[in-house]
């Protein structure tokens, strides 16, 4: 009980602070607005980690994580070990089915996953964010 309680703590903590968008399916890839990282408190701009991209023609969502103004990671949002969709949770991944745990680039911190995740080539252009999903 103690340690199912903690893990719905730290999911709840985590969902809080996820920002989700809607991209613009292209041909051959997926886009979202740099602004989408920005978010105001009290008239002060902020800046995001990062940001979980949905569509409803995507089976998983893309985690862009922000590295720099011009430098992201893009990741599928679906766990090598057997395929459940992963929570974000700051700088991690996460999979509420079996405990694996991927850093912000998609390596394996914690099995029982031994494959990282499916990375996407990630370009920037003026304000607009493409991720290549082809």
């Amino acid at each position: 009980a103690c340690l199912g309680g903690g893990l719905i703590s730290t999911m709840l903590s985590s969902c809080q602070g996820t920002h989700y968008v809607s991209g613009v399916l292209e041909q051959n890839g997926i886009t979202v607005n740099k602004a989408d990282f920005t978010y105001y408190k009290k008239d002060k701009p902020f800046s995001r980690a990062f940001v979980v991209i949905e569509h409803d023609k995507l089976e998983y969502p893309v985690y862009l994580y922000r590295i720099s103004e011009n430098k992201y990671n893009a990741l599928w949002m679906k766990c090598t070990h057997q395929g459940s969709e992963l929570q974000a949770s700051g700088d991690h991944l996460y999979c509420s089915s079996h405990g694996s745990e991927f850093d912000k680039s998609g390596a394996v911190i914690t099995g029982p996953a031994e494959q990282n995740l499916r990375s996407f080539s990630v370009s920037v252009i003026d304000e607009k964010i493409f991720i290549r999903l082809a």
